[in-house]
């Protein structure tokens, strides 16, 4: 039998939430989906549903002749069919009279400010393109993008599609080590970054990391660097180019090439158990249908009137789908900030909102939880009477939360939609339509049209009511078409565990009434502040530092970030490390938001007879627990010490 650590243990269903929040009747007067029509056309044919989605929202240079090919766990949608994501989101547009329409409204942290309409950024995206071929690069090429939120991040995503380069965003938080890791996985030719980006008040310096992570990528050929922080840069010549004087010698004509439905659009790197990052590949025209779809319907987005804000970076899953992809596709009017939530004050976020009139307002229950450490007060300063739809996306958001965004974000009037979905499913697949689902504080209601989950126990069987374990059992058009490079990780990492189903690696329960409630991870891939960490990647860093001579790190819950990284430190013989040193270090290594919340030091971990570290048991010393069955451990008096000193160890602010 295996151990205990290697099988899922029941997940609890320990508290229900009896709250309900039915469509308020004059915004289902007027909303896009305000019954269940759509649901019922899904269920009784799901591929033909996506069909007319295809059909509707996406603009198709050659019609496609198969709808979904699909050999289990591979999937190819709308094959045959040709289209550029990049003609999708702004020359059709332009060219059906809208090229005067905002596209960005930017706002920098230092309070600059730019107004990008579809026809000026489709005018950059065609000299960037234009750029990237001048560079060498070629249809099935890598670009690395490596940015901070400024309005050049999307040009050169959607330059990439244009010319039918795959891009390969890093997030700006993230450590030269972690960069150059991308770069190296994706074999990438170009890298396009920028000297520094503001931050808190002050300017954090990019360019200076890349150059860094250029010392060990024999790969990159030349790198753009944008002009944004002014901060000090070397420029290698040969190399290093100012984007700016790129653009202003760029020819301003680049046709946009048809390419296959299933071109490689994106490579997007995610965490994975094993330490090394996990190149999720996303195609073009199932994963454009799906995104536009899911924009146009959870938010229920009128482009004309709209003005819509999603607070993620770009440098995540929810920056592609939801910032880029996804709005632009449906002709819609966004903002985009630069910045952090509390500068200069704790009312920036609805500041911004009432400045532009923001009406559909989408971000992460960490950043929720936060706003309410700060006060009621903080969003009472500004009208925020333009909002009409709420969003949640990033972990499960818990009641509590759900109620103050309800109530003091919206209102009490508008509709809070609370999205799951991973950078794996490319688009969102647990939601409510704000138009037809009665809500429930905390509960991402039900699977989208279209969308086929099911909650399983241990042995697969599906579950009716109680804890389980999500799975997909149907193909959708925004799924990943394997990993870069490694197709048996593949399906070892998300097809092994259920056959014929994917795993999502999330807890949910089923309440009586249907409602699924996502309860989170259940793998050893934590989720912080909406961010999936590896907690091998974290051993590995600490373990990297000399003093260390092994580690093991858990998620721990927490109530600002959802998960919080708890590591416990064995020390080399003889050798001395204080805990912010290795935070520190990890900080460095990989990048701050890794960095640990607490580090345990201890002689010894808690490990099966075969040698196993039980994460079950360290999760339950962090948050305090009464421990399970501790039978397998080899040595049971580790746990009491660990627990001795949980509770004589400060934690970090």
């Amino acid at each position: 039998m295996a151990d205990a650590e290697q099988t899922h243990e029941t997940i609890d269903a320990m508290s229900w939430e009896s709250r309900r929040f039915p469509p308020p009747v004059e915004f289902a007067r007027h909303a896009l989906v305000a019954d269940t029509s759509m649901y019922d056309e899904a269920a009784e044919d799901d591929e033909g549903f996506w069909a007319r989605q295809a059909a509707d929202l996406v603009t198709w240079a050659t019609p496609w002749t198969t709808i979904c090919n699909w050999d289990l766990p591979y999937a190819t949608w709308f094959v045959g069919g040709q289209l550029n994501v990049a003609y999708n989101c702004l020359d059709r547009h332009v060219e059906a009279g809208l090229g005067h329409r905002v596209a960005f409204h930017w706002e920098g942290e230092p309070g600059d400010r730019r107004t990008i309409t579809y026809a000026d950024l489709l005018d950059e995206v065609q000299r960037f393109a234009n750029v990237l071929r001048g560079l060498g690069v070629q249809r099935g090429d890598r670009v690395n993008i490596y940015l901070p939120m400024v309005p050049e991040a999307a040009v050169a995503m959607l330059a990439c599609a244009r010319i039918g380069a795959a891009h390969s965003v890093v997030f700006g938080g993230f450590s030269s080590h972690s960069l150059a890791d991308r770069i190296n996985d994706a074999e990438a030719k170009v890298l396009v970054t920028a000297d520094g980006g503001y931050r808190r008040g002050e300017v954090f310096p990019l360019k200076p990391a890349a150059d860094e992570a250029l010392t060990s990528t024999p790969s990159i050929e030349h790198v753009v660097v944008v002009r944004r922080g002014g901060n000090e840069v070397t420029m290698v010549d040969g190399r290093d180019h100012w984007y700016h004087d790129l653009i202003a010698a760029a020819d301003p004509v680049c046709p946009a090439e048809p390419m296959d439905s299933e071109q490689l659009l994106y490579l997007l790197y995610t965490s994975g158990t094993t330490g090394k990052p996990k190149g999720i590949m996303h195609t073009s025209g199932g994963y454009l249908v799906q995104a536009a779809f899911t924009h146009k319907f959870v938010f229920d987005l009128h482009p004309e009137t709209d003005v819509y804000w999603c607070t993620a970076d770009v440098g995540w899953v929810t920056g592609h789908s939801y910032i880029v992809y996804g709005p632009l596709a449906n002709g819609a009017t966004s903002v985009m900030y630069e910045g952090v939530p509390n500068f200069p004050g704790n009312d920036r976020f609805w500041s911004i909102i009432e400045q532009y009139g923001v009406t559909k307002f989408y971000t992460a229950p960490t950043a929720i939880r936060t706003f309410m450490k700060w006060g009621d007060a903080e969003p009472a300063k500004h009208d925020l009477s333009s909002l009409k739809v709420l969003g949640s996306v990033g972990e499960p958001i818990n009641p509590e939360a759900w109620m103050w965004y309800h109530e003091h974000i919206g209102g009490g009037r508008c509709p809070v939609v609370d999205t799951w979905w991973q950078t794996e499913t490319g688009a969102m697949m647990i939601s409510p339509l704000p138009g037809a689902t009665t809500t429930k504080p905390g509960s991402a209601t039900f699977p989208l049209p279209g969308i086929s989950a099911e909650l399983v126990d241990d042995h697969g069987q599906p579950i009716r009511h109680g804890g389980g374990y999500l799975t997909l059992t149907r193909p959708w058009p925004s799924m990943m078409r394997g990993i870069w490079g490694d197709p048996d990780r593949y399906l070892r990492t998300y097809w092994s565990q259920y056959p014929g189903r994917y795993f999502a690696g999330d807890g949910a329960k089923l309440d009586d009434d249907g409602y699924l409630w996502l309860l989170g991870r259940v793998d050893d891939v934590m989720n912080v502040s909406g961010h999936r960490i590896s907690t091998t990647e974290v051993e590995s860093s600490l373990v990297a530092h000399p003093a260390v001579a092994e580690a093991a790190v858990v998620g721990a819950n927490d109530a600002t970030t959802g998960q919080a990284i708890i590591a416990y430190v064995i020390l080399r013989s003889g050798a001395t490390v204080d805990e912010q040193a290795l935070r520190t270090h990890v900080g460095q290594d990989i990048g701050n938001i890794a960095k640990p919340k607490t580090i345990y030091f201890t002689p010894d971990l808690p490990k099966t007879r075969s040698g196993k570290i039980m994460r079950r048991l360290l999760r339950d010393v962090a948050e305090g627990r009464n421990l399970g069955d501790t039978t397998t451990l080899a040595d049971s008096s580790v746990v009491a010490e660990l627990q001795r000193r949980a509770g004589e160890a400060p934690s970090e602010d």
